[in-house]
């Protein structure tokens, strides 16, 4: 036993973990609110009230409030509580702590107030423009660098299994976000991606897929690790699996990333190898579900009437089940289907409701009661937001899984005489839409018990006083080296040494895979026909970016016979070498793109953004009146041009000066062809750049019948 004179006194700062719980439900609501109306935007297109309400728009910003206001306000108050227990100290400073809090609601302010005014990169899950990506970066930075600090200065030799992860997040965060961000600015709150095409889509789903790994998983590990034991009052299950687990997942999950794009212009090798390293991430993430599971094995008997419980349950069974459908995604026959159907909607949103989402609600139930001192206000409530939570991801998920499997089917029959049995794809989403309507039931369900439990932790942070500065006791930390007890132990005292180990882990991987795509040139090839975008076809695709259409159109048809019958000819790798970001897209709720050019005539084209279904009867998209009506932006086409020539695309020295006039000539063209098909329009607005650039699409390469 320890001498009482040896003990030293300290408190605990529950006040940024207040400050974070309080942002998490608040933020949760409104994503969640976001989430809905855009699922009810489906189904109802009428719902589209206006331009920064529109589908395109606010499907980032949803994406962006659940993932990084709802899970990452989530994070940092689970690591800020169990940080400074596991490690015997205060944060190392409080400053930082605030930093960290306020800096991070600003830029989730500034991604409301950017986004649904169509201020985006168009790269999935990071759309924020260049200023912001700076502010993540430094707010971030600010956030570990207080971790690390206050691990050197504990008071507790070893690092338990959670602060391991903490660790890897961190790093991990961080060089994802730092490649993927690179851009360069053409003003305040504009920017090219400094990648083009096949190079772009690589890194962007290195990043995409790893933020989901280690932003949104490596983080909530951590916390499961120490949440799990303490709500079951029973240790982690197994030390030695919670060490396979965190190596080889840190390990192999930053390989997996190309499997985002099989069949897709992505080399083959790099394919191939996010297949293997996919298949393998079953082990060690199945491995820790089982370590999380086990250590409630003596708690069963509580399960039945604790929430928390409960909820950390069905959270780590989420998490078993969304890493068994990623690895199973990434086989090829599976993703052939699969692929740019809901069934990723619903693969993505058991991880962000069931794991996420459930043990950021186990966690603020079991946090609410002890920093307010008091017992939970009814526990009948939470059971009741369990219910409901349960039954809305089912009704989420299912009815998404069931619309996968046959609109997936429906786009590849062929009648028994080889033709397409649905060439219309139209047609393959009415068929659907009943599920839809099933997907937002379920939403509201889990937004209902989102709801009941703010009123429930209101009530309880009501009855009971908030303990701002627990006080504390321990002993001092001992600077005795550690020789016994084997090497993961002796590590475990060493935390710069894991931090440099789980970095050396965590860039390995990307390395192997981006690398080879930048230096070797074969991975790339180039196609002499492809031109750069005329400038009126840039500031079409810069439209095309602000409206979110990448969010419902892909531009990346696959060699399958029923893509190539139904689009045209399967993309080439050489026709994206000037595409600053790539558009590839992820999901289909409208046709593929990327051979749109020339299908139609302008008139149509005109008439399709004007009211959609006077073109496609029945279709779901949303109509564009205020691109009929907005006068083109061309302060700064010229400035455009300047930054796409230092990102390497050829355009003449001095063409900026007559970028102006190659457009108005452009223009020109198509509101005469709008003419003759009795359209009246004005050559300065917006639609006219975006039926340029639509026009263009997939036009560069001729490819005989």
């Amino acid at each position: 036993m320890t001498n009482a004179q040896n003990l030293e006194t300290f408190h605990y700062d529950n006040t940024t973990v207040r400050n974070f719980s309080i942002a998490v439900v608040l933020w949760g609501i409104i994503g969640m609110l976001v989430g809905l109306i855009i699922a009810l935007q489906l189904v109802f297109p009428s719902l589209n009230l206006a331009s920064f309400l529109s589908f395109g728009r606010l499907r980032p910003l949803h994406t962006n409030a659940v993932v990084f206001a709802f899970v990452g306000n989530g994070t940092f108050a689970g690591v800020y509580y169990s940080l400074q227990r596991l490690c015997k100290t205060r944060m190392y400073s409080d400053l930082l702590s605030k930093i960290n809090f306020w800096g991070w609601q600003f830029i989730i302010v500034t991604a409301v107030f950017t986004l649904p005014f169509g201020y985006t990169t168009g790269k999935e899950y990071a759309e924020l423009e260049w200023p912001i990506d700076i502010l993540i970066a430094l707010i971030w930075v600010s956030f570990g660098l207080n971790m690390m600090l206050t691990i050197l200065h504990r008071r507790v030799k070893h690092l338990y299994v959670a602060i391991w992860f903490y660790i890897a997040t961190f790093v991990a965060v961080t060089l994802l976000h730092l490649v993927n961000s690179f851009e360069l600015p053409v003003s305040f709150l504009k920017s090219y991606s400094g990648y083009a095409g096949v190079q772009d889509a690589l890194v962007q789903w290195w990043y995409g897929h790893n933020a989901v790994a280690f932003f949104l998983t490596t983080s909530y590990l951590g916390l499961m690790y120490y949440f799990v034991p303490k709500a079951a009052g029973r240790p982690v299950y197994s030390y030695r699996l919670s060490i396979i687990h965190f190596w080889s997942l840190i390990f192999i999950y930053i390989w997996a990333g190309p499997h985002h794009l099989l069949y897709t212009s992505l080399p083959d090798w790099a394919q191939s190898l996010g297949v293997v390293f996919s298949i393998m991430l079953i082990a060690p993430s199945w491995g820790g579900m089982l370590n999380g599971l086990l250590t409630l094995r003596g708690a069963w008997d509580r399960v039945r009437d604790d929430a928390v419980l409960k909820f950390m349950v069905v959270a780590v069974t989420a998490y078993g089940m969304a890493t068994f459908e990623g690895p199973m995604l990434s086989l090829k026959n599976v993703n052939a289907i699969a692929h740019f159907s809901d069934w990723i909607i619903a693969h993505v949103h058991v991880g962000a409701l069931g794991w996420n989402g459930f043990m950021i609600f186990a966690i603020c139930y079991w946090l609410f009661p002890r920093m307010w001192q008091t017992k939970l206000y009814s526990p009948k409530l939470a059971n009741t937001h369990f219910w409901l939570g349960t039954l809305g991801i089912i009704i989420y998920a299912v009815p998404l899984y069931i619309a996968a499997l046959v609109q997936g089917l429906m786009w590849k029959e062929f009648t028994p005489e080889g033709i397409l049995q649905y060439p219309n794809f139209l047609t393959t989403v009415t068929q659907i839409l009943p599920m839809y309507m099933l997907r937002a039931v379920g939403g509201t369900l889990y937004l209902i018990g989102t709801f009941i439990m703010i009123y429930n932790l209101y009530k309880t942070a009501q009855s009971g006083t908030f303990l701002a500065n627990e006080p504390a006791e321990a002993p001092a930390l001992e600077k005795a080296p550690v020789t016994t007890g084997g090497w993961h132990y002796v590590l475990e005292s060493k935390p710069m040494l894991m931090t440099i180990l789980a970095t050396i882990a965590v860039m390995i991987g990307g390395l192997v895979e981006i690398i080879p795509t930048f230096l070797i040139q074969s991975n790339i090839p180039t196609i002499a026909s492809v031109k750069p975008y005329t400038p009126l076809e840039l500031e079409g695709r810069d439209i095309y970016i602000r409206e979110g259409c990448v969010g419902c159109h892909s531009q990346m048809i696959r060699p399958f016979r029923s893509e190539v019958e139904r689009y045209g000819e399967y993309s080439k790798a050489g026709e994206f070498v000037y595409d600053h970001p790539f558009l590839w897209g992820s999901k289909r709720t409208g046709p593929d793109l990327h051979r749109q050019g020339g299908k139609y005539g302008d008139d149509w084209h005109y008439n399709h953004m004007l009211d959609p279904t006077s073109t496609s009867p029945g279709s779901i998209m949303p109509p564009y009146p205020w691109l009929m009506t907005t006068d083109l932006d061309k302060s700064l086409t010229p400035t455009k041009i300047n930054v796409m020539r230092k990102l390497g695309v050829p355009y003449p020295a001095g063409f900026e000066k007559e970028a102006l006039a190659d457009m108005d000539r452009q223009a020109s063209k198509i509101v005469d062809n709008l003419a003759k098909g009795k359209i009246k329009a004005n050559k300065d607005r917006e639609i006219i750049a975006l039926i340029a650039y639509l026009q263009r699409l997939g036009t560069d390469i001729k490819v005989k019948e």
